[in-house]
């Protein structure tokens, strides 16, 4: 690995992900052109049952002033992610999971960006892009873009943001981290936990003091394998996962108390209201006993925590929707959830 700083690390978190992660790396290479600068940290996350670890170890041998591969005990992705971040070399960080991959274009049009921050010195704390599901099972595109809410091209503050549609949130896929910042912000992922992206883009947003969103077609995601952590059965199957998340949100800040930011905190209650109407729809569609007792649990736990946020997630428009009383407000609330999954087309 030369010495040199790099301008961007991408951390690749892989579990036994030997069938795609070549295209996931190759995405970044060719894309980037091979660049001195461009950094992939590849986190083995304990595999054992196939090629993931000895494919990593190929391919830093391969390019080893791009590529540094790390192995660790099964940890789960939000702690390989982490891992990553601990290893990066990058003045940015971005996290590519390994069956997505980077649109060369969008990403040579990053990396200009990211060159010119660092050149005239100025410290970007969050840069955003879009990115596009793209849906194997009906061969569609769903395009996310901020056109409409975030000031394009130039440097500028929370204060400046409009209101984002449910569709639109900034998710994981579209974040690219000063790593500085990101690193301050300390971030715990719980292990062996899905969905702690979430975490990931909400926890470390307060830190962000300037941003800057370039309007291009970045990240992939492809969507629509049946073992996906966002396929609606293995979803619900995991509830507790989610529950586990939104206690970490929820005590990551008194949001009223702790956001100076006016336009910033609206945002973060608004995503952590989210949150909880995600944990009260799975459980009511789980099949867990306990499903409804351990819901009731985190909505007391936030109330005693903080009374204002309790409300604002609880009976608001969304948290009213999402609780309605009794069998048939639960069919409601699960219909409705249905029809929101076509519109959004989120899993």
């Amino acid at each position: 690995m030369s010495s040199a700083k790099k301008t961007i690390s991408f951390g690749i978190p892989c579990y036994n992900s030997a069938e795609y992660m070549d295209k996931c790396i190759l995405s970044i290479l060719e894309g980037s052109d091979y660049a001195d600068d461009v950094q992939i940290v590849i986190v083995d996350d304990g595999s054992t049952k196939d090629e993931t670890p000895a494919k990593a170890d190929e391919w830093q041998a391969r390019y080893p002033n791009n590529i540094k591969a790390v192995h660790q005990e099964n940890g789960g992705h939000g702690v390989a992610v982490m891992k990553a971040v601990a290893n990066a070399d990058g003045v940015y960080f971005k996290n590519i999971d390994s069956d997505d991959w980077a649109d060369a274009d969008a990403l040579k049009a990053l990396l200009a960006q990211l060159r010119r921050f660092i050149e005239i010195d100025e410290k970007v704390d969050l840069v955003l892009t879009n990115y596009v599901y793209e849906h194997v099972e009906d061969n569609t595109r769903n395009i996310v873009d901020y056109r409409k809410v975030l000031p394009v091209g130039r440097v500028f503050a929370w204060a400046e943001m409009g209101h984002f549609k449910v569709s639109q949130y900034l998710l994981m896929h579209a974040l690219t981290y000063r790593t500085e910042t990101l690193r301050s912000a300390n971030l715990r992922m719980p292990p062996h936990t899905f969905y702690v992206d979430n975490i990931y883009a909400y926890v470390p947003f307060p830190k962000c003091h300037s941003l800057y969103y370039l309007d291009v077609d970045l990240y992939r995601y492809y969507i629509g394998r049946e073992d996906q952590s966002v396929n609606e059965k293995v979803l619900t199957s995991r509830v507790d996962h989610y529950w586990r998340v939104a206690r970490i949100m929820m005590q990551a800040y008194h949001v009223y108390d702790d956001i100076d930011c006016v336009q910033l905190r609206g945002y973060m209650m608004n995503y952590f209201t989210i949150i909880m109407a995600i944990c009260s729809v799975f459980s009511k569609m789980s099949d867990r006993e306990d499903a409804m007792d351990e819901l009731q649990k985190l909505w007391d736990e936030l109330k005693a925590y903080d009374a204002r946020m309790y409300r604002r997630a609880k009976h608001g428009v969304i948290g009213l929707a999402t609780n309605l009383p009794g069998k048939l407000g639960e069919k409601i609330t699960i219909g409705g959830y249905k029809i929101a999954q076509k519109v959004v087309k989120f899993n």
